[in-house]
């Protein structure tokens, strides 16, 4: 993956293990789009909040969705936020205790999100969630009404402060701890959609396509 020397702010500067950090926005985008849900730090009176929520990616874009009277939607609408998004995809067993770790691929993004306005781009950046989660889905279902999107906010960030960080090799143990009897290696991790649960009524039906999400 291409990295870039400099970061796109002083707060996105990874400094801890610089090797893992990656700047570009191809790398960024690529791991922010297969996530499904994001976590976002914020501030309000009532001091400092970490939500999960559901997001996805169109156009360089992070969006997100809820309700007009959501806490965490008001919140994000007057001040700055931190968005967290992780990809587990393997445990490395060491030989000593202290090498032990992760594979992982991550981003940290940050700014204040953005109030989607217009309706027609409501209705579009809907139309990318649905897609996201099954593509083919948004002809067959029935699309939000004029009060279900006045009712529902949808902001996005743009994904321009922000920063990757990956690990994807194997063990790292010191020439010192070689001689263990243990085994070292990499166990790897993936999040794989199961066999789809019918709802009522949709027995023998064709069951939709499986999230786009490659986590």
């Amino acid at each position: 993956m291409t990295k870039t020397a400099t970061p796109p702010s002083p707060r996105t500067q990874i400094r801890r293990v610089r090797e893992r950090g990656h700047y570009d926005q191809k790398t960024i985008e690529s791991i922010a789009q297969e996530s499904l849900v994001c976590h976002i730090a914020f501030a309000d009176d009532q001091g400092v909040h970490c939500i999960p929520t559901a997001c996805w990616v169109d156009r360089g874009n992070l969006y997100i969705h809820g309700s007009n009277v959501s806490c965490m939607i008001m919140a994000l609408m007057a001040g700055e936020a931190s968005v967290a998004m992780t990809h587990l995809d393997g445990i490395v067993l060491a030989r000593s205790a202290f090498h032990h770790s992760m594979n992982y691929r991550s981003v940290v993004a940050y700014g204040k999100f953005e109030k989607v306005e217009s309706e027609s781009e409501k209705m579009e950046s809907f139309e990318a969630f649905i897609e996201f989660l099954s593509p083919g889905r948004w002809s067959q279902v029935r699309q939000p009404s004029r009060n279900e999107l006045a009712a529902t906010t949808v902001l996005r960030l743009p994904l321009t402060e922000a920063a990757a960080k990956i690990r994807s090799w194997g063990v790292k143990d010191d020439e010192a701890d070689m001689h263990q009897a243990v085994w070292a290696g990499v166990i790897p991790l993936s999040m794989e959609a199961g066999k789809p649960e019918p709802d009522a009524g949709c027995e023998h039906m064709h069951a939709p396509q499986q999230p786009s999400s490659g986590a």
